[in-house]
């Protein structure tokens, strides 16, 4: 879908279609710090959730 999209704009602004094929690996590294950051805040999360909730499991008993 995205390269049909790219294409539709290759045909209608080729300058701004090749702009964003250049610069699409740039934006990709300037946000892979973000993405690594929220990967790890959502895994500190969930070990956060799981020792808060580890008593009531072991007072639950086997299934």
């Amino acid at each position: 879908m995205k390269f049909l999209l790219w294409l539709i704009l290759l045909v209608l602004c080729w300058p701004l279609a090749i702009l964003a094929v250049v610069l699409y690996p740039l934006v990709w590294l300037l946000l892979l710090p973000f993405r690594l950051v929220g990967i790890t805040v959502s895994a500190v999360l969930d070990l956060f959730k799981a020792v808060i909730t580890l008593p009531a499991r072991l007072l639950r008993g086997p299934l």
